[in-house]
């Protein structure tokens, strides 16, 4: 792999609420019916696949983390032994979580909604000509999160680690420029794949993490888009068909970004 200075800049426009509330929806459960021991479990696996990756986290998810686990002792310990200071507060201890990701929700469905109501009006008022007819585009990228894909490589590298005896020695061949190259030689504009497809040769663990990266490090480069087929879908991954540059011109800007 790269040298240990490597670090992911991934710019994560979503915190610690918005990965606990993307928990609640993939577990189908009501915000009020949380299990803070599953919640905390899921949440941890997050951070330490953020941890693996090099990802630089902002301080609020691990303060989120440190506050996981706290709730989680409480909610093991009898009425008799909590803190005096927690004895005056409500019976169950998730009640001040509950009431932060429901304000929390309260607020991003009311900013959806504003902005669906501005493109409504907007094409509402604006006058366009006649499109031609076109075959109709896949969801934009927006839909895709960046816990979406994480959960993804989660679940490669968890198959990966049953499928493989990783108590054998294997020389780290790749470093995050390699497969950055072979990526983009294995994809022309607009060609697209599954996205678990790319770590199907891999050999060692360090390669599977190595090749991750290097779909991070494209994304960033405006290279490649993720598509996902619904909610917590497939995932597929297509390289653009405009603004494609050349190996070489990626791999110049990969450099200039890392120095």
């Amino acid at each position: 792999m790269e040298g240990e200075d490597y670090k992911v800049r991934l710019e994560i426009f979503e915190g610690p609420l918005d990965l606990l509330l993307y928990l609640i929806k993939k577990d189908e459960v009501d915000i009020q019916e949380i299990s803070i021991a599953r919640i905390t479990s899921q949440y941890l696996k997050y951070i330490e696949t953020f941890r693996m990756l090099n990802i630089d986290l902002a301080a609020e998810f691990i303060v989120m983390a440190a506050n996981l686990m706290y709730l989680k002792s409480r909610t093991l310990l009898p009425r008799q032994e909590q803190p005096p200071e927690e004895m005056e507060d409500e019976d169950d201890p998730r009640w001040e979580l509950i009431r932060q990701l429901i304000e929390y929700k309260k607020f991003k469905d009311a900013a959806s909604l504003l902005s669906r109501r501005e493109l409504e009006q907007a094409d509402r008022f604006a006058l366009k000509p006649e499109k031609p007819e076109t075959d109709p585009e896949p969801p934009p990228l927006a839909e895709v999160s960046i816990f979406d894909l994480i959960r993804a490589f989660q679940n490669v590298l968890k198959r990966f680690e049953e499928s493989h005896d990783l108590g054998d020695i294997v020389d780290d061949r790749y470093t995050v420029s390699d497969k950055i190259e072979m990526l983009l030689g294995r994809f022309g504009p607009g060609q697209a794949a599954r996205f678990d497809s790319l770590f199907e040769d891999a050999v060692t663990k360090a390669e599977v993490i190595v090749t991750f990266l290097a779909v991070l490090e494209l994304m960033k480069m405006n290279q490649f888009v993720i598509r996902q087929t619904g909610v917590f879908g497939e995932i597929d991954i297509e390289r653009r068909a405009s603004g494609a540059t050349t190996a070489a011109e990626a791999l110049e800007a990969f450099t200039e970004a890392q120095a």
